[in-house]
């Protein structure tokens, strides 16, 4: 489905009106690096534990203008997962009810596009908690660093290979290293490494 078709039976669908931002005109040039972490990988169970926000506008991160929220999730922590997130019970105990964390979220991206590194789980996640309250999927364009890293890189490999993995794309690009599995984390280096790559000239191709 196209997505001027899919976006206006969305907005038609809105349930709640004082939403409808979300389908306005974006108010600037700004956008959104996102991240989240979560109780696992199925988009059918997980639960979110953290949400993270940075502002990116004219090439510029602007961290003083973030979201970095911690959700109480309904159930229960397993502890194998805590390595993974970074997050204990006693630290999203006091983390805001998941509704609440996602009505800061959208007011604070509005329309504007979502950078991010792999960002489909993350969005799938979204649109799964906000759709039977608000009766939509998230509008805003998506920017996947992944696939900006992908076509900068590809033409210039002698064997078709990238390496697509985070740690990768970091090595690659030349970038500092960063906590990861953290929400504000990741974010930050996704925003960075969006950053570095709008500014990269696009490469020609090699023919041998």
């Amino acid at each position: 489905m196209p997505n001027a078709l899919r976006r206006a039976i969305d907005r038609r669908r809105l349930k709640d009106p004082a939403f409808a931002f979300l389908f306005e005109p974006p108010p600037d040039t700004a956008v959104i690096s996102l991240d989240c972490e979560t109780t696992g990988l199925d988009r059918k169970r997980a639960e979110l534990l953290s949400i993270a926000a940075i502002r990116i506008d004219g090439g510029r991160i602007r961290t003083s203008e973030r979201l970095d929220l911690l959700v109480r999730p309904e159930g229960r922590l397993r502890p194998d997962n805590v390595a993974f997130h970074w997050l204990r019970p006693m630290d999203v105990a006091a983390g805001l009810p998941v509704d609440e964390a996602l009505d800061q979220l959208l007011h604070f991206i509005g329309s504007r596009p979502l950078v991010g590194y792999y960002l489909e789980f993350d969005v799938a996640i979204i649109n799964r908690l906000i759709g039977p309250r608000l009766g939509i999927r998230l509008p805003n364009r998506v920017i996947d660093v992944s696939g900006l890293y992908y076509d900068l890189t590809l033409p210039t490999t002698k064997d078709g290979y990238v390496d697509l993995s985070f740690e990768g794309m970091r090595r690659g690009l030349g970038l500092p290293q960063r906590p990861r599995h953290t929400a504000f984390g990741d974010a930050l280096l996704g925003a960075m490494m969006y950053v570095k790559l709008a500014g990269m000239p696009k490469p020609k191709r090699r023919w041998w």
